[in-house]
């Protein structure tokens, strides 16, 4: 019987593989895994007239999830454990976790404190999902890193923007009942590498070397790779871009349904006009691989990054006085461009650390990266409490200094090489 259990799932391996490809099956389950990661905001609507919250407290609500991503991702860096333990494995029982936690909060919590903390946990699973999604791609495509880290960041992106496609299929819907579709989701995409597994290109610590890394000595090991200078202004770049990411995607509804937007297209509604503005980076994701492959993933990232610098710029200072149709397609190109330069820092990354150390070192920079996410969401969200939509401007100075980063510390590596 275990036989016949084995040869069953090598099949059904062999079908990943063969089938639609391993690179493929790791951005399904991670389109479904991430759905986790913004299921309370797609319900904001409700979760504010439930719990009598404000924008500012769903704001707080994202920003306990960043809360538990970082500390879950600072926890495996820095203790060596998303080197020493299978990518698989860690990513299966992070999503099965997440899930839980997530019904948990829609079925649980009865309030923005409860809710907060089931967020945070589901936080601390997606620590476990997103950087162990990169590492599984580069155990199974180390040489192809930037395009095929781009097909996975185009799923977490659709994984971000579902929650509102839920939210407008299942209208009339208990917004429990949205929350929980993502949990299935989770399990799916759980089930789905579980049944892959590990690369035939993945590098785990020697146990000896485990060993010999115990306690601070592994973190040093792991914080070692910032000495590294093509790894920092890489990571640079991805801060920069960080600081404007996840603020734009909290706010993005908050931006539709104060602009004339909601008003023009009323039978999409601002959630379908989210899903549409948060989705497209799926395809600037996909886009912007396919030219790293051309170009390489520093012109594709710096050019990304440019161009979602302007959008913010031109929208801070034209939402009053914009019309609706030129408005949706600055809202499209920001959404485009905002992420297409996230999977080619992370490829810049990978390429630039020792291979035993490529777990840690983007679970690291994504723990970091994350803290400054945590910043910006409070900061935005707050100040449109207070000015409106003008609070945009705070989104401009993350892609000008994620520029001045990865442009001043690439010349320095230059030069001194």
């Amino acid at each position: 019987m275990t036989s016949n259990a084995t040869t069953k799932a090598t099949g059904l391996q062999r079908l990943l593989v063969h089938g639609i490809g391993p690179v493929a099956a790791i951005a399904i389950a991670q389109l479904f895994g991430t759905a986790l990661w913004f299921s309370a905001n797609s319900t904001a609507a409700d979760l504010m007239r439930v719990w009598h919250a404000t924008e500012a407290d769903i704001g707080w609500l994202t920003s306990a999830v960043q809360l538990g991503f970082i500390l879950g991702t600072l926890g495996i860096s820095l203790s060596g454990g998303a080197d020493r333990f299978r990518a698989s494995s860690i990513f299966v029982g992070s999503a099965i976790a997440g899930a839980l936690f997530n019904l948990g909060f829609a079925w649980l919590s009865t309030s923005l404190v409860s809710g907060a903390v089931l967020r945070f946990c589901v936080g601390v699973c997606l620590a476990g999902i997103y950087p162990m999604g990169m590492k599984l791609i580069v155990g199974w495509a180390p040489h192809r890193t930037g395009q095929a880290l781009a097909q996975l960041v185009a799923m977490l992106t659709l994984g971000t923007a579902l929650p509102h496609a839920m939210r407008v299929i299942g209208a009339g819907l208990p917004w429990q009942l949205v929350i929980t579709a993502s949990s299935v989701l989770a399990v799916l995409g759980a089930c789905v590498i579980g049944v892959l597994r590990d690369g035939p290109h993945s590098v785990m610590k020697p146990r000896q070397t485990q060993r010999a890394q115990a306690g601070n000595t592994a973190s040093r090991s792991v914080l070692h790779v910032f000495r590294i200078r093509s790894f920092r202004a890489a990571t640079l770049g991805y801060f920069g871009h960080m600081w404007e990411l996840y603020a734009f995607w909290t706010v993005v509804p908050v931006l539709v349904a104060r602009t004339s937007l909601a008003a023009q297209f009323p039978d999409i509604g601002v959630s379908g006009l989210a899903f549409l503005v948060i989705g497209i980076g799926g395809l600037g994701s996909l886009i912007g691989g396919a030219f790293s492959q051309r170009v390489g993933s520093a012109r594709v990232a710096l050019t990304a990054l440019s161009i979602s610098g302007l959008c913010a710029i031109a929208f801070a200072a034209g939402w009053q006085t914009l019309s609706p149709i030129p408005l949706f397609g600055l809202l499209i190109l920001w959404g485009a461009s905002v992420v297409a330069d996230s999977p080619q820092f992370s490829a810049l990354a990978a390429k630039a650390c020792p291979p035993e150390l490529v777990g840690s070192a983007l679970a690291i920079q994504n723990s970091i990266g994350f803290a400054i996410t945590v910043v910006s969401i409070a900061a935005t969200t707050a100040l449109i409490e207070h000015i409106g939509l003008d609070a945009t401007w705070l989104l401009v100075p993350g892609p000008i200094l994620g520029l001045a980063g990865f442009s001043l510390t690439s010349l320095r590596a230059r030069v001194a090489s």
